[in-house]
């Protein structure tokens, strides 16, 4: 049994490579990264295909599930952007599924959260930080600039200003998935420093384990938020990608 449980809570967030393939200096070594990537890509996919029903007119009941998420979604970029850029909300859509099927695989017992990974969280900050620049570079031109000097500005203060501005519009290409990431983390390793201590309590004697069911009710109840959080994480992350979005759109 002792082998199954890990000594250290952050240990759980350790890249570890499963198998791989060496060619010359290439090392092709797949990871519990990206075996649980992967995972969730083919659960996003599976998900979606019960709900395609067969392209069947009847909608099942992974078709109205589906049917919301995305008229949740839908009404998010509406509100958060605006109803004449409604073009971004598969992008959104699909940004919403992935972060939160990868926070949901994370409350399996054993199982991986990617997000947890400064690769995956930073790379899709940085990934969508690109993005948006882009966009706003491409519609805007040289105008995008004026982004980082506020109207009324004297000018006097517009160096100082440009600097500030700059340096909170950089930050957004980490702020983004540090958020993402330090939720999580900080969820799983609170519930497995319980878990440890819980393990620890339940093996000792049977009075103790009876009392010990008291704080095991309290763990059950901590499992149910953190399985919140995921959800909330994965609004949250959606809601400032269409807040970005917007910036870049109408330089607000």
């Amino acid at each position: 049994m002792n082998a199954f449980i890990i000594s250290s809570p952050l240990e759980q967030f350790t890249v570890v490579p499963f198998f791989g393939l060496s060619l010359g200096s290439t090392n092709l070594s797949v990871t519990n990264v990206g075996l649980y990537t992967i995972i969730t890509l083919f659960l996003i996919t599976g998900l979606h295909l019960m709900g395609n029903n067969g392209y069947s007119i009847i909608p099942n009941r992974w078709s109205i599930a589906l049917e919301s998420a995305y008229s949740t979604v839908h009404g998010i970029v509406r509100e958060q952007i605006g109803t004449s850029y409604e073009v971004y909300t598969p992008f959104i859509y699909g940004i919403f599924w992935f972060v939160l099927i990868a926070n949901l695989n994370g409350n399996i017992p054993y199982a991986y959260t990617i997000t947890t990974s400064g690769i995956v969280a930073l790379g899709l900050s940085v990934f969508v930080f690109l993005g948006v620049t882009i966009i706003g570079l491409a519609k805007h031109g040289i105008h995008f600039f004026a982004f980082f000097v506020p109207s009324g500005t004297p000018l006097a203060l517009v160096p100082a200003l440009v600097l500030i501005e700059l340096i909170s519009y950089l930050a957004r290409a980490v702020s983004l998935g540090v958020r993402l990431f330090s939720n999580i983390v900080a969820g799983h390793t609170l519930l497995k420093i319980l878990s440890t201590f819980l393990v620890k309590l339940f093996m000792s004697s049977i009075l103790v384990a009876v009392l010990t069911l008291i704080p095991f009710a309290i763990f059950i109840a901590l499992l149910g938020l953190e399985i919140a959080v995921s959800i909330i994480q994965a609004y949250v992350f959606t809601v400032l990608v269409c807040s970005y979005i917007k910036d870049a759109e109408l330089l607000h």
